[in-house]
């Protein structure tokens, strides 16, 4: 007990934890994996910026017209989505605690060093920093009413919007830049050793922060809509969510068909979440989807392990693919890793009750060594 009588801060129990969530956020991680492996892993990030390039297979064309379109920056704007609500959930949770804050400052202080870490040493297409960093903004948030989160996030997502119709000067890095990295990237990630990819690596840093300094504002606005969504009861209101699918993605839809992408993609982001947290509520739901609930609570540490398996399968230092697959044989892969995963995260949630990653973030939070074996129960003090 803390002296004011109230419990102690404790993580989530999994018989606590919203099993909708946990799906939404697996099935999000398909996503991800997706666009990261065609886009970022299977050549430089950068190619897309330097013009559309002809795809021999028609295949090819068909998954990279349905993944840029319906997948790309969705799954990422889903993902923000839900870390918000993640955030709420845990602030509201640590109500009786004297520490609520600092407990999550902490949490989010050592996501930002992995978040460092992964970025420097291990894939710097790195999701994590960004989402620590956008976390310190958004906290003080979560002290306010309703009213504050929505008319934050509507500034935050307007300011964003005005951000993409008009781009400020010099952020993003010139054309003579991008095609530079682009032929530099295609000889070292395919050629080089472990140290010639890690300096590489480095080196891309500063271009990588220009594309996170477009969508930090959208992070932002999305984690606040996240957190809004905990607090409005709405992620629980099967009906409510049902209601809202179907607009969000139809209105979306045609906003990008008609070249609105950046407010499409949020609607469509917001529809995709309601649609599969509506369908994952019903019990014929659940025996659909329910092969992702393990993946989403182990989310963490998949990201990570998709970043060292592909970067094994992709740079010199590994099989050294780079460049030299199509888009439907990288696909391939991926499903091949994520249907691993899935199966792997299933059998280790049944013997634990964290992701080794997960367990560590815990620990290191609450500062103190969580109990790993499933049977057990964890209380901090």
């Amino acid at each position: 007990m803390t002296s004011d009588g109230a419990a102690s801060p404790r993580p989530t129990n999994a018989t606590e934890r919203i099993d909708a969530i946990d799906v939404l956020r697996g099935v999000a991680l398909f996503g991800v994996m997706a666009i990261n492996l065609v886009m970022e892993f299977r050549i430089s990030i950068f190619e897309q910026f330097l013009g559309p390039k002809t795809l021999a297979s028609p295949v090819d064309r068909a998954i990279e017209t349905i993944l840029t379109q319906a997948v790309e920056l969705k799954a990422f704007a889903l993902f923000s989505l839900l870390f918000g609500a993640g955030l709420a959930i845990q602030f509201d949770r640590l109500t009786n605690s004297e520490r609520r804050i600092s407990l999550l400052m902490r949490r989010l202080a050592v996501l930002l060093v992995f978040g460092v870490i992964h970025l420097c040493l291990i894939w710097n297409g790195d999701i994590l920093t960004e989402y620590a960093l956008a976390g310190f903004i958004v906290l003080p948030f979560l002290s306010g009413p309703r009213w504050l989160l929505t008319l934050s996030a509507l500034a935050f997502l307007a300011l964003y919007l005005a951000m993409q119709a008009f781009p400020p000067a010099g952020l993003f890095p010139s054309r003579a830049a991008i095609w530079r990295d682009v032929m530099d990237a295609n000889r070292i990630y395919a050629t080089g050793g472990l140290l010639d990819v890690l300096a590489f690596r480095l080196r891309e840093i500063p271009l990588i922060a220009s594309l996170h300094a477009f969508v930090f504002l959208r992070t932002i606005g999305l984690f606040l809509v996240g957190a809004l969504a905990w607090r409005s009861g709405i992620l629980q209101n099967v009906r409510g969510l049902l209601v809202i699918a179907p607009l969000c993605i139809g209105f979306g839809a045609a906003l990008i068909y008609t070249g609105r992408e950046p407010l499409g993609t949020i609607l469509l982001a917001l529809g995709y979440g309601a649609a599969i947290l509506g369908i994952a509520s019903f019990e014929h739901g659940k025996r659909l989807l329910g092969w992702a609930a393990p993946l989403g609570r182990m989310a963490f540490t998949n990201y990570v392990a998709q970043s060292l398996i592909f970067g094994w399968i992709f740079y010199g230092y590994g099989l050294g693919l780079f460049g030299r697959l199509g888009i439907t044989q990288a696909l391939a892969i991926g499903i091949a890793v994520y249907a691993g995963q899935v199966l792997f995260s299933a059998w280790w949630l049944r013997h634990y009750r964290y992701g080794p990653i997960e367990w560590l973030w815990r620990t290191l939070m609450y500062g103190v060594r969580q109990s790993m074996v499933a049977t057990q129960v964890s209380v901090v003090g």
